[in-house]
């Protein structure tokens, strides 16, 4: 009965996940933003968490997306991509990254090897941006906006100088 046991409880250990805050490769560089077109949301490597060593733009697309009809995923992804691509020019300017991601965890690289935690499970829509720069709090922009929105936001974020087309609207709290 005790070689019964003990084979039963290590058959079990040997079946746990690993730890939730097991190692996490650093992921900052290695994927860029076309690569997300390519892929569907079960992509492994777009489901490795990212880690932000600065300033970055996350767009992001989680799985929970798969739960809208086809019609919604379709027009809020193509809205998606249209505001990305108008965005791309003035980060790629300022030295800004833009990284897609399908996961539901983002890492902020710290000072002395620590890293803070951004968990996008919980947002309204599970798509959208986060913007980052490390040492300043985050800004999760979920859903769907437009070009001029998405540029106001931006440019009051990372503090960009204004541009000729850029709006005198404060930013859209959701």
């Amino acid at each position: 009965m005790r070689l019964a046991t003990l084979c039963i409880i290590g058959i079990l250990s040997s079946c746990r996940p690993a730890p939730r805050d097991a190692y996490v490769p650093n992921r900052s560089d290695s994927l860029a933003l076309g690569d997300m077109a390519a892929h569907d949301s079960g992509d492994n490597a777009l489901l490795t968490p990212r880690v932000v060593t600065g300033p970055t733009v996350i767009v992001f697309w989680l799985p929970a997306a798969d739960t809208l009809s086809a019609d919604d995923q379709a027009q809020a992804l193509d809205d998606l991509n249209n505001a990305t691509d108008h965005i791309a020019p003035t980060l790629k300017r300022h030295d800004i990254k833009l990284l897609p991601t399908n996961a539901e965890t983002i890492y902020v690289a710290l000072p002395n090897h620590q890293r803070r935690t951004i968990l996008l499970s919980g947002v309204d829509y599970p798509f959208g941006y986060v913007l980052v720069e490390p040492g300043t709090a985050e800004r999760i922009l979920a859903g769907v906006y437009t070009d001029d929105e998405l540029k106001d936001e931006l440019a009051a974020y990372f503090d960009l100088p204004p541009t000729a087309d850029s709006t005198a609207t404060g930013p859209r709290i959701s």
